[in-house]
């Protein structure tokens, strides 16, 4: 297998949530959820992303918290950007201010919305990658999205320098597979309960939500996995599944996560509009999950 041109980049990525208290930005929790990931052994903090809320962010907002993430991480590990958008231009604005700002990499969503041809979405990643000289990491999602960047173009952007990371979340084990087979980029699930069958077939980590809660177990999972001992992977994985299941399955992320962040008493668990809290039996479910695999539940205390 050829050495991956964003294996620096393997392990735990967290896609951190973005705090808030009244209506605004917490940054003060923001800085103490991020020394948690850091103390718990985290290789990646990645800020802004579908997780962070960043379609509810203002553009003030965006850049503040990508801005005050890295200095809070200070180079003790590494932080990836999210600063795509549906308009090229807007993603270059905002990922030259990331590079700027001293970002390792940037997270790069596939346009949404207005759901490009195959070559638009090669000709968009290509001036982000032309634009900057730090790693792009091509984000496929199309349940967000609208529209699947498919193998043939990620083979196509594989053959710019620019361009070493997929974040794999189209939920194919096939398309992993296929990326991974045939070319040199490093691909990152993006799926939390598929990180060990994706890690199987040569994926090298996981840009994970679940790891808001429990990044430890996630880096014990990962780890073993990396190292060929499926036993440990498995048994991690299986221990981890029911919570990981529940952060993408009750609704829409991040609203589980951040329910769960504030049962655990790590966050306010507040919400922008239109995402809106879980609804009494989602609630009472992940609670029980919570309780079940162990943390302690603020609200149950």
């Amino acid at each position: 297998m050829p050495q991956r041109r964003g294996s620096d980049f393997a392990g735990l990525s967290v896609a951190i949530v973005t705090p808030f208290a009244d209506g605004e930005v917490d940054y003060d929790r923001l800085k103490q959820q991020i020394e948690f990931q850091i103390e718990a052994g985290t290789r990646c903090i990645v800020p802004v992303g579908t997780t962070g809320e960043s379609p509810t962010l203002t553009h003030d907002e965006h850049e503040r918290v990508i801005a005050e993430t890295i200095q809070c991480v200070a180079g003790r590990v590494k932080v990836m950007a999210g600063t795509g958008s549906n308009s090229t231009a807007e993603a270059l604005r905002l990922t030259k201010r990331a590079a700027n700002e001293g970002a390792d990499a940037t997270l790069q969503v596939a346009p949404y919305y207005n759901k490009p041809t195959q070559e638009g979405f090669f000709q968009h990643f290509k001036a982000v990658a032309d634009a900057v000289d730090i790693p792009v990491c091509v984000y496929n999602i199309p349940g967000r999205t609208g529209k699947e960047i498919d193998v043939s173009t990620i083979q196509r952007l594989a053959e710019l320098p620019g361009i070493t990371m997929v974040k794999e979340a189209t939920g194919k084990l096939d398309q992993c597979s296929a990326i991974v087979g045939t070319t040199d980029l490093t691909v990152l699930c993006g799926d939390d309960t598929l990180t060990l069958p994706m890690m199987s077939v040569g994926a090298e980590g996981v840009v994970s939500v679940a790891g808001n809660l429990v990044p430890s177990d996630l880096i014990k999972m990962v780890n073993a996995a990396a190292a060929g001992d499926y036993a440990k992977a498995q048994q991690m994985h299986h221990q981890l599944f029911a919570l990981c299941s529940n952060m993408l399955g009750l609704a829409t992320n991040p609203i589980p996560v951040k329910a769960a962040m504030r049962m655990v008493g790590r966050d306010t668990g507040e919400l922008r509009l239109p995402m809106t809290p879980l609804d009494e039996a989602s609630e009472a479910k992940l609670q029980q999950t919570i309780l079940a695999y162990g943390l302690a539940s603020a609200a149950a205390v």
